[in-house]
């Protein structure tokens, strides 16, 4: 015949605390998770106390109780942060959100389109689609009806404008060696 509520959830548990403790640690692997699993059993005990439900096997209700809290737990841990997690989020949001760094990008970013704007529409459209829009080169170049080579003198030549206009020294990356010696 089954058990019913009438002996309370929360008298068994009450006896029954320390294998509850052990059985949860060596389920969980954590003491602290055992530990804050049989709090809130616990106090979800206090809420069925006065139940009139009947139950078959308490003792392992009461332990299903504790492993449901406990993975409800691990569940709301999973999508919290780390305190590492936060620290190393407020150092990115302390570099980017640097005024003078701000002010300083929003200042080449003027400058760059300003040294854009001054070059020749084919050049302007070359530079743009290479180096903004990451178009082929070879791309580019049946857009223009012009040659590889000319969208690579076109661009180079483009850069170096804007290179200059920013106070900044061209690097060429790709493509032929640069004629000028290495210092």
């Amino acid at each position: 015949m089954p058990d019913t509520l009438q002996q309370p959830l929360r008298d068994l548990f009450l006896e029954r605390y320390e294998e509850f403790r052990q059985r949860l640690r060596t389920r969980l692997g954590s003491h602290q998770l055992a530990e804050d699993a049989l709090q809130e059993t616990w106090l979800r005990l206090e809420t069925l106390r006065g139940s009139t439900v009947a139950i078959k096997h308490p003792a392992a209700y009461v332990f299903r109780i504790a492993l449901n809290v406990a993975e409800e737990q691990r569940r709301k841990q999973s999508r919290l942060m780390t305190l590492d997690d936060v620290e190393d989020l407020y150092a990115m949001a302390d570099e980017l959100a640097d005024p003078a760094r701000e002010a300083l990008g929003e200042q080449e970013i003027r400058l760059f389109r300003r040294a854009l704007s001054e070059l020749p529409r084919r050049r302007r459209a070359i530079v743009t689609a290479a180096r903004l829009e990451e178009v082929p080169h070879a791309e580019i170049a049946a857009r223009h009806g012009v040659s590889l080579r000319t969208v690579e003198k076109e661009l180079r030549a483009g850069l170096e404008h804007c290179c200059r206009r920013l106070d900044r020294e061209y690097v060429q990356r790709f493509g032929p060696k640069s004629k000028r010696p290495s210092e």
